[in-house]
Protein backbone atom coordinates (compact mmCIF):
# COMPACT_ATOMS: atom_id res chain seq x y z
CA UNK A 1 0.00 0.00 0.00
CA UNK A 2 1.24 3.47 -0.86
CA UNK A 3 2.04 5.83 2.03
CA UNK A 4 0.25 9.16 2.41
CA UNK A 5 3.54 10.94 1.71
CA UNK A 6 4.00 9.05 -1.57
CA UNK A 7 0.36 9.68 -2.43
CA UNK A 8 1.03 13.40 -2.00
CA UNK A 9 4.16 13.20 -4.14
CA UNK A 10 2.45 11.19 -6.87
CA UNK A 11 -0.34 13.79 -6.94
CA UNK A 12 2.31 16.52 -7.14
CA UNK A 13 3.89 14.73 -10.12
CA UNK A 14 0.47 14.68 -11.76
CA UNK A 15 -0.12 18.39 -11.11
CA UNK A 16 3.34 19.41 -12.28
CA UNK A 17 3.29 17.13 -15.32
CA UNK A 18 -0.18 18.12 -16.52
CA UNK A 19 -0.61 21.72 -15.42
CA UNK A 20 2.94 23.06 -15.14
CA UNK A 21 5.11 24.67 -12.54
CA UNK A 22 2.86 27.63 -11.78
CA UNK A 23 0.01 25.30 -10.87
CA UNK A 24 2.10 23.40 -8.33
CA UNK A 25 0.75 24.60 -4.99
CA UNK A 26 0.12 22.78 -1.75
CA UNK A 27 -3.63 23.27 -2.24
CA UNK A 28 -3.56 21.91 -5.81
CA UNK A 29 -1.67 18.83 -4.62
CA UNK A 30 -4.14 18.29 -1.76
CA UNK A 31 -7.01 18.43 -4.24
CA UNK A 32 -5.31 16.10 -6.74
CA UNK A 33 -4.52 13.61 -3.97
CA UNK A 34 -8.06 13.79 -2.61
CA UNK A 35 -6.73 14.79 0.82
CA UNK A 36 -7.86 17.47 3.24
CA UNK A 37 -6.45 20.96 2.82
CA UNK A 38 -3.12 21.23 4.61
CA UNK A 39 -2.10 17.61 4.08
CA UNK A 40 0.71 18.44 1.65
CA UNK A 41 1.96 21.15 4.00
CA UNK A 42 2.20 18.61 6.80
CA UNK A 43 4.81 16.72 4.79
CA UNK A 44 6.42 19.62 2.90
CA UNK A 45 6.28 22.94 4.70
CA UNK A 46 7.61 24.97 1.78
CA UNK A 47 7.33 24.80 -1.99
CA UNK A 48 11.10 24.18 -2.16
CA UNK A 49 10.70 21.18 0.16
CA UNK A 50 7.90 19.90 -2.06
CA UNK A 51 10.08 20.29 -5.16
CA UNK A 52 12.92 18.35 -3.50
CA UNK A 53 10.49 15.66 -2.39
CA UNK A 54 9.26 15.45 -5.97
CA UNK A 55 12.79 14.98 -7.29
CA UNK A 56 13.39 12.17 -4.80
CA UNK A 57 10.07 10.48 -5.66
CA UNK A 58 10.77 10.72 -9.39
CA UNK A 59 14.18 9.14 -8.84
CA UNK A 60 12.61 6.41 -6.69
CA UNK A 61 10.05 5.61 -9.39
CA UNK A 62 12.71 5.77 -12.12
CA UNK A 63 14.93 3.43 -10.13
CA UNK A 64 12.07 0.92 -9.90
CA UNK A 65 11.62 1.15 -13.67
CA UNK A 66 15.36 0.74 -14.26
CA UNK A 67 15.46 -2.26 -11.91
CA UNK A 68 12.69 -3.90 -13.94
CA UNK A 69 14.54 -3.13 -17.15
CA UNK A 70 17.80 -4.47 -15.76
CA UNK A 71 16.15 -7.81 -15.02
CA UNK A 72 16.13 -8.25 -18.77
CA UNK A 73 19.37 -9.50 -20.28
CA UNK A 74 21.92 -6.84 -21.09
CA UNK A 75 22.00 -5.94 -24.78
CA UNK A 76 23.98 -8.55 -26.68
CA UNK A 77 24.27 -6.50 -29.86
CA UNK A 78 24.17 -2.90 -30.97
CA UNK A 79 20.75 -3.55 -32.49
CA UNK A 80 19.46 -4.85 -29.14
CA UNK A 81 20.67 -1.63 -27.53
CA UNK A 82 18.96 0.44 -30.22
CA UNK A 83 15.72 -1.49 -29.69
CA UNK A 84 15.86 -0.87 -25.93
CA UNK A 85 16.63 2.83 -26.35
CA UNK A 86 13.80 3.22 -28.86
CA UNK A 87 11.43 1.55 -26.43
CA UNK A 88 12.65 3.81 -23.61
CA UNK A 89 12.25 6.97 -25.72
CA UNK A 90 8.78 5.99 -26.86
CA UNK A 91 7.71 5.04 -23.32
CA UNK A 92 8.95 8.27 -21.73
CA UNK A 93 7.15 10.41 -24.29
CA UNK A 94 3.88 8.49 -24.47
CA UNK A 95 2.91 6.17 -21.60
CA UNK A 96 5.07 8.03 -19.07
CA UNK A 97 4.54 11.49 -20.59
CA UNK A 98 3.20 13.14 -17.42
CA UNK A 99 6.11 11.98 -15.28
CA UNK A 100 8.60 13.06 -17.93
CA UNK A 101 6.99 16.50 -18.22
CA UNK A 102 7.14 16.82 -14.42
CA UNK A 103 10.84 16.00 -14.46
CA UNK A 104 11.50 18.61 -17.15
CA UNK A 105 9.55 21.20 -15.16
CA UNK A 106 11.82 20.50 -12.19
CA UNK A 107 14.83 21.38 -14.37
CA UNK A 108 13.31 24.83 -14.81
CA UNK A 109 13.04 25.26 -11.04
CA UNK A 110 16.52 23.92 -10.24
CA UNK A 111 18.58 27.11 -10.81
CA UNK A 112 16.81 28.85 -7.93
CA UNK A 113 16.56 25.90 -5.53
CA UNK A 114 20.06 24.58 -4.69
CA UNK A 115 18.84 21.41 -2.94
CA UNK A 116 16.68 20.58 -5.96
CA UNK A 117 19.63 21.19 -8.27
CA UNK A 118 21.72 18.76 -6.22
CA UNK A 119 18.99 16.09 -6.23
CA UNK A 120 18.53 16.35 -10.00
CA UNK A 121 22.29 16.26 -10.52
CA UNK A 122 22.56 13.02 -8.51
CA UNK A 123 19.68 11.45 -10.43
CA UNK A 124 21.21 12.44 -13.76
CA UNK A 125 24.53 10.86 -12.85
CA UNK A 126 22.82 7.62 -11.81
CA UNK A 127 21.00 7.51 -15.14
CA UNK A 128 24.22 8.21 -17.03
CA UNK A 129 26.04 5.48 -15.06
CA UNK A 130 23.29 3.02 -15.94
CA UNK A 131 23.53 4.00 -19.62
CA UNK A 132 27.32 3.58 -19.54
CA UNK A 133 26.89 0.04 -18.17
CA UNK A 134 24.37 -0.86 -20.85
CA UNK A 135 26.37 0.65 -23.73
CA UNK A 136 29.60 -0.97 -22.51
CA UNK A 137 27.97 -4.37 -23.11
CA UNK A 138 28.22 -3.68 -26.84
CA UNK A 139 31.55 -1.84 -26.81
CA UNK A 140 30.50 1.81 -26.66
CA UNK A 141 32.80 3.96 -24.55
CA UNK A 142 31.64 6.12 -21.63
CA UNK A 143 32.51 9.30 -23.57
CA UNK A 144 30.41 8.16 -26.53
CA UNK A 145 27.60 7.10 -24.20
CA UNK A 146 27.51 10.68 -22.89
CA UNK A 147 26.78 11.81 -26.45
CA UNK A 148 24.01 9.23 -26.68
CA UNK A 149 22.44 10.32 -23.38
CA UNK A 150 22.54 13.95 -24.47
CA UNK A 151 20.85 12.98 -27.74
CA UNK A 152 18.13 11.12 -25.82
CA UNK A 153 17.57 14.14 -23.57
CA UNK A 154 17.09 16.33 -26.63
CA UNK A 155 14.87 13.79 -28.37
CA UNK A 156 12.63 13.62 -25.30
CA UNK A 157 12.26 17.41 -25.22
CA UNK A 158 11.52 17.59 -28.94
CA UNK A 159 8.94 14.82 -28.80
CA UNK A 160 7.18 16.26 -25.76
CA UNK A 161 7.16 19.69 -27.37
CA UNK A 162 5.67 18.31 -30.56
CA UNK A 163 8.70 19.30 -32.64
CA UNK A 164 9.67 15.76 -33.62
CA UNK A 165 6.90 14.11 -35.56
CA UNK A 166 8.63 10.83 -36.41
CA UNK A 167 6.65 7.98 -34.89
CA UNK A 168 9.53 5.54 -34.78
CA UNK A 169 12.72 6.79 -33.12
CA UNK A 170 14.63 3.67 -34.11
CA UNK A 171 16.12 4.84 -37.47
CA UNK A 172 17.78 7.94 -35.99
CA UNK A 173 18.92 6.03 -32.90
CA UNK A 174 20.34 3.27 -35.07
CA UNK A 175 22.36 5.76 -37.12
CA UNK A 176 23.75 7.41 -34.01
CA UNK A 177 24.48 4.23 -32.04
CA UNK A 178 26.11 2.51 -35.01
CA UNK A 179 28.24 5.61 -35.67
CA UNK A 180 29.34 5.76 -32.02
CA UNK A 181 30.08 2.04 -32.07
CA UNK A 182 32.20 2.37 -35.22
CA UNK A 183 34.00 5.40 -33.76
CA UNK A 184 34.89 3.37 -30.70
CA UNK A 185 36.19 0.52 -32.85
CA UNK A 186 38.61 2.83 -34.68
CA UNK A 187 40.27 4.17 -31.54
Amino acid sequence: MISHRDRVLDAAIEVLGTRGSRALTHRAVDEAAGLPTGSTSNYFRTRDALLCGLADRLEQRDHADWAALNRAPAPATVDHLVDGLALFLTHTTTTDRVRTRARLALFGEAPTVPALHDALHRAHHRLRDWAVEMAAQVGISPADTAILVDYLDGAVVHRLGGFERAADPRPALARLVHALHRTGDSR
